[in-house]
């Protein structure tokens, strides 16, 4: 068989485990948001709402149908591409990921630029003397970064950058001064398709914080990961084939060693799109970023069933397709792989 028809293959069979992947996680949030404790109508009304407000409110909202019907009718609408409405305004679920779904992809785009700038510097820097005091300083940057609570890193970054310092802003997305434009709900791009060097500056101003924290949570990743990769690469075969025919170190290193060494760090950065929600939710919440992180926490605290599914489905569903990208990426780029 072909390459091409095993990448082929592959793609294929990817995308029909797609939908079976899909479907296990929002059969597995459907039961855990019903098994959690709280109601939604507690949360809508109030704990000392009228009980016949309650019932009323529960049988418009479709909760007081059993359990098996509520979760045949959520399929069903899923199949159709029908995310529901919010619970707490009616507002269609598509339409709340829409407007947030750009803010998050717009902090993690740039978050993930710095990590890999970052950490890639970082794992580099040791090569040159291994077990030196520069290795072991990216040694323990990389564990460092990697078990820094999110959480803690974004208050400590706030207060020194923002608070003690003031030279950028403690929180949001955009100055309230201004108007934020509109178009796609990615500033940077809506502000430069403008030439509104105003917009772009308010954006670039409230996007450094939480970019550059979680990217420096992040870069720790891919340090470890190129270092270790990167002194694989130097101990084998085809790099001693190549010292042995005169090449200059330098060109062995940048050449031969690194490229293979940044194949499974492709690899990595698949992996680090899963590790992305998760970080960016303590980020986005600290940051007061309106992105889809934090709608999530809204709606979870709110108890708005069909807007915690929503959000964890496409989420889901963008990261099983970055995950099928990368793999298909590495495999065009290293012909030893075979599927």
């Amino acid at each position: 068989m072909s390459r091409r028809r095993q990448l082929l293959r592959y793609l294929a069979s990817r995308l029909l485990l797609a939908p079976v992947m899909l479907w296990l996680i929002a059969t597995l949030v459907f039961l855990l948001l019903r098994l959690a404790p709280g109601d939604p109508i507690d949360a809508l009304l109030g704990m000392r709402a009228p009980e016949a407000a309650r019932a009323a409110l529960r049988q418009q909202l479709g909760l007081d149908q059993p359990l098996l019907v509520q979760y045949g009718k959520f399929l069903l609408d899923l199949v159709h591409g029908d995310l529901g409405a919010s619970l707490t305004n009616q507002t269609p679920v598509a339409e709340v990921i829409g407007q947030s779904l750009p803010a998050s992809l717009e902090l993690g785009v740039c978050a993930l630029l710095i990590a890999a700038v970052l950490g890639l510097a970082v794992g580099f820097s040791g090569i040159a003397r291994p077990e030196g005091k520069v290795d072991l300083a990216g040694r323990l940057y990389g564990i460092g970064t990697y078990a820094l609570p999110p959480f803690w890193a974004a208050m400590v970054v706030q207060l020194v950058f923002a608070v003690w310092l003031g030279w950028l802003p403690v929180g949001g997305r955009f100055p309230a001064s201004l108007v934020a434009p509109t178009v796609t709900g990615f500033y940077l791009l809506d502000s430069l398709r403008a030439w509104n060097w105003e917009q772009f500056n308010g954006t670039v101003r409230h996007l450094v914080l939480p970019a550059a924290t979680l990217g420096l949570l992040l870069s720790g990743i891919f340090a470890n990961a190129l270092r270790l990769n990167l002194r694989r690469a130097l101990r084998s075969d085809y790099v001693e084939a190549a010292r042995s025919r005169g090449l200059g170190e330098t060109r062995v290193v940048l050449h031969h060693a690194l490229p293979n060494a940044l194949l499974p760090v492709l690899t990595i950065t698949g992996i680090t799109v899963a590790s992305l929600i998760g970080g960016a939710l303590l980020i986005e919440v600290t940051y007061s970023w309106p992105g889809i992180a934090f709608r999530l926490q809204e709606a979870i605290g709110q108890r708005d069933y069909p807007l915690v599914q929503g959000i964890v489905v496409v989420v889901a569903g963008l990261v099983v397709l970055v995950g099928v990208a990368v793999d298909l990426l590495v495999a065009l780029l290293d012909p030893r792989i075979s599927f």
